[in-house]
């Protein structure tokens, strides 16, 4: 099983100390950002639940928390964060189907799809796992 959450993360950079100076004065990048994904039912699993609503970060300055530390740079650091998908593989994929039809009272959703649409919208992109 392989799956990842897909982040585009606009970053910059300045002189933190006044004795420092750059040219030009600062710099700003956008980079893609991989995150495993948990395997369904460990630890950290329910990352997408708590994180996304309909295919999007729900809480813009959590995820720009969230990122600096995955990086390991300053909070201030990080501008912007965007979900672009979840790649899985088809075995990943049935797995967290499973999960979450085995409770959906904490989805708070009918079924599974309507689950998955709740939290990552359209953004799957299952891959033949190469």
């Amino acid at each position: 099983m392989d799956a990842r959450y897909v982040f585009r993360v606009r970053v910059h950079i300045e002189p933190a100390r006044a004795v420092v100076s750059l040219e030009p004065d600062s710099a700003e990048t956008t980079v893609t950002l991989y995150r495993d994904a948990p395997e369904p039912g460990t630890e950290g699993w329910l990352f997408f639940r708590n994180t996304l609503w309909r295919g999007a970060v729900g809480d813009d300055d959590y995820a720009r928390r969230l990122a600096a530390e995955w990086l390991g740079v300053p909070e201030r650091t990080v501008d912007a964060v965007n979900f672009r998908e979840l790649q899985t593989d088809e075995a990943y994929l049935d797995a967290l189907t499973e999960a979450i039809a085995a409770d959906l009272e904490a989805f708070k959703a009918d079924d599974v799809d309507d689950a998955l649409s709740k939290y990552l919208g359209s953004s799957i992109r299952v891959t033949d796992g190469d």
